[in-house]
């Protein structure tokens, strides 16, 4: 069949903020023929902090607004904290749409360590859902899993996406936790439970007490959304997506820039 650009559906890619670029820039490379929304909620920034129920009844409302004004493919959730939370919800609330998740990448962590020692960054949110524990009770029981939930390395990302100036000592104070000594043995996988993350990683290498293999899940979750995606024969990349949405409706100069690096229109 060829396509027509009217006859592709868009990818939407959801986060609190614009972490989930470093998800985007792995699903463009994998499916070059669809157009992609980026939705980022920069009101409800950063979902750490929030009332569980609270931010439920956020996220939901929210699709029901996307979904209705965009008719999505798929939608990608690029934030641990959201999915963990809320995705069973959107699932059960809109059953004609397919959710990819963003999940800490503990399994595969499980499965690379040497020493047995594993850490995972995350936002105070992801450290407290039940979600996080059980994939550590399901596939990391083997191994001591030390969790540590940053109140404040989400806001750093943010601006050190943006180019302003981070501290060294900032940041090492909200990562030193992951490193752990214990019987002769160090941590040697830190798992980047935040999309914001990934994007501070030469950082974290740069000023880290000994290096560590830090734990991108962006691939895997572009693969995954690949999969669910159909591949349309002598399809055309499509003019009309390509933008990104900001629910506070504000973007400041630098954030404009960022999103036109990854090629999208604010």
């Amino acid at each position: 069949m060829t396509a027509t650009t009217r006859e592709l559906k868009p990818i939407l890619l959801f986060d609190s903020g614009i972490g989930g670029l470093t998800v985007l820039r792995e699903a463009r490379v994998l499916m070059p023929e669809r157009g992609f929304i980026y939705v980022a909620d920069d009101a409800g920034f950063p979902y750490g902090g929030w009332e569980e129920q609270a931010l439920k009844e956020r996220v939901i409302g929210l699709f029901a607004k996307l979904l209705a004004d965009y008719d999505p493919e798929v939608c990608i959730i690029a934030c641990n904290t959201a999915f963990t939370l809320v995705g069973a919800d959107l699932r059960a609330a809109f059953p004609q749409m397919t959710f990819v998740g963003t999940v800490p990448a503990i399994k595969p962590a499980a499965e690379r360590t040497r020493s047995g020692l594993v850490s995972v960054l995350a936002t105070p949110g992801t450290v407290r859902r039940a979600y996080t524990r059980d994939l550590i009770q399901s596939f990391a029981q083997q191994c001591h899993v030390r969790l540590v939930g940053s109140e404040n390395l989400a806001r750093m990302a943010e601006a050190y996406i943006r180019g302003d100036a981070v501290s060294d000592d900032a940041v090492l104070a909200e990562i030193d936790q992951c490193f752990v000594e214990r019987d002769g043995q160090k941590t040697d996988i830190v798992v980047l439970a935040c999309t914001h993350y990934p994007f501070m990683a030469n950082l974290f290498r740069r000023i880290a007490p000994w290096p560590v293999d830090w734990l991108d899940p962006a691939e895997a979750i572009a693969r995954r959304a690949r999969t669910l995606v159909p591949l349309v024969a002598d399809a055309v990349h499509p003019d009309n997506f390509d933008f990104a949405v900001f629910t506070s409706g504000q973007q400041d100069f630098a954030t404009r820039r960022l999103m036109q690096g990854f090629g999208l229109r604010a």
